[in-house]
C-alpha cells in the first residue's frame, strides 16, 4: 500500500483496489478491538467456540495470515486457533500487525499471486475478498459481544457478500466446513445482516 498515512487509511490507492478495501476493513476491526475492555474478555461471542479474548487471538492470527499471503509465505503456518499466547496490550499488537499487512501488500505485484490454501486456490484479489469477509464477520462478532456499533465500510460488505455467495454455497454445509446453515433473512434486510446470515449467524 504505497504512500499511505497509516496502515489502515491508504491515500493513493483507488477505492476498487482490493488492498484499499482490506485496509478499510482492518481499520474497522482495529477500532472495535481498541474499544474492548479487559473485563469483557470472558464473555461469549456469536462465534460459539470463542470467548471475546479467544476471538481477539483468532483475529490476530487472521491479520498475520493476510500479511503472510502478501509476502508469498505459507499462511497456514500462522496460528488462528486456541490456545493463544497471552497478549498484554491488544491495541499495540494489532497496530503492529496492521503495519505488517501494509508492508506485505505495498508492491502492486502482490495482486498477481495465486494463493494456495487448504480450502481454495484463488488469485490474490479473490483471496483478499474472502479475508474481507472473515474480518468483517468476526468484527461483527466482537462488536455484538461487547455492545459496540462500528462504522462499517459498505463497499467492503458488498465485496465480502459477493465473495461468500460464490465461495460458500448455501447448501451442503457439513463438516469440516466451519459454517452453520444460512439464516433466513428478508430480501430487504440491510446488506450487513444478509452477510452475517449467510455466514450462519443470527443478525
Amino acid at each position: 500500500m504505497t504512500h499511505t498515512e497509516s496502515p489502515t487509511h491508504p491515500t493513493t490507492l483507488s477505492t476498487d483496489d482490493p488492498r484499499f478495501v482490506i485496509a478499510r476493513t482492518v481499520a474497522t476491526a482495529r477500532a472495535t478491538i481498541d474499544a474492548v475492555r479487559p473485563e469483557q474478555f470472558p464473555l461469549p461471542t456469536p462465534c460459539r467456540e470463542y470467548s471475546v479474548v479467544d476471538l481477539l487471538g483468532h483475529l490476530y492470527g487472521v491479520f498475520g495470515r493476510i500479511a503472510a499471503i502478501g509476502r508469498g509465505e505459507d499462511a497456514t503456518l500462522v496460528n488462528t486457533e486456541p490456545p493463544f499466547d497471552a497478549v498484554a496490550d491488544w491495541s499495540a499488537a494489532f497496530a503492529d500487525a496492521a503495519h505488517e499487512i501494509q508492508a506485505a501488500w505495498t508492491d502492486p505485484s502482490t495482486l498477481e499471486q495465486i494463493v494456495v490454501m487448504p480450502w481454495a486456490t484463488l488469485p490474490a484479489p479473490a483471496m483478499l475478498a474472502m479475508y474481507t469477509n472473515e474480518l468483517t464477520v468476526h468484527t461483527w462478532d466482537l462488536a455484538h459481544a461487547t455492545g459496540q456499533s462500528p462504522t462499517w465500510y459498505e463497499p467492503a460488505i458488498e465485496i465480502a457478500y459477493t465473495a461468500m455467495q460464490f465461495g460458500l454455497p448455501a447448501e451442503g454445509r457439513v463438516n469440516p466446513i466451519p459454517f452453520a446453515d444460512v439464516v433466513p433473512t428478508p430480501d430487504d434486510a440491510p446488506l450487513l445482516d444478509q452477510l452475517i446470515a449467510w455466514n450462519g449467524r443470527q443478525p
